[in-house]
């Protein structure tokens, strides 16, 4: 299950939630994990917006914890994760040049990650994918954790994506944004 924040500090050009920068609905702690415990899942994935620009972010990461769902946190690794509760796996997005926000890459976050914490590079173009590259050699990070490579949703092909893979040898995962290929840009799912 997503719990979506609402709020960003960045405009990427590559943004697939673009109403996720205003709006919403003001909801406690308390009532967030009564909605997520109505679902019945176990595995809770908490996005934005950026969910780190939300103050009671860290609160909520650690009481889904307690309460004892997997949680990730999907972030954006332009705001400080150094802190985010041990227990959540970090899916850490490192900006790429088409994003438009390569400067707000936060790099000290990488240095905390974990092997169970994954790093995601989501794709414009060619151009992109040759970078992450190079990111992702320079810093050895496939050797220590799961790496993706997420085409952008209407940018790149997927298919496109993954003959660069398979041509490159690169040791990385294709990751598709599913709900979009499902429900597209319908919202609630």
């Amino acid at each position: 299950m997503f719990v979506r924040l609402t709020g960003c500090p960045l405009r990427c050009r590559c943004c697939d939630t673009e109403y996720a920068f205003y709006g919403g609905s003001w909801h406690s702690i308390d009532e967030v994990l009564e909605r997520v415990a109505a679902h019945g899942t176990r595995y809770i994935c908490v996005t934005g917006g950026e969910p780190l620009a939300q103050r009671n972010c860290h609160g909520l990461l650690a009481r889904l914890c307690d309460a004892g769902y997997r949680v990730s946190l999907e972030t954006s690794g332009a705001i400080d994760a150094r802190a985010v509760d041990a227990r959540v796996v970090r899916v850490l997005d490192v900006k790429t040049p088409g994003s438009g926000e390569l400067e707000r890459n936060f790099l000290p976050n990488l240095d905390v990650l974990r092997p169970h914490d994954l790093v995601k590079f989501v794709l414009c173009d060619r151009a992109d994918c040759e970078w992450a590259r190079a990111f992702l050699v320079e810093r050895d990070l496939a050797a220590q954790r799961a790496v993706l490579l997420s085409p952008n949703h209407g940018q790149v092909e997927p298919r496109a994506l993954a003959e660069w893979i398979l041509a490159d040898r690169l040791p990385v995962r294709l990751q598709l944004q599913l709900h979009k290929l499902l429900w597209g840009n319908e919202r609630g799912r």
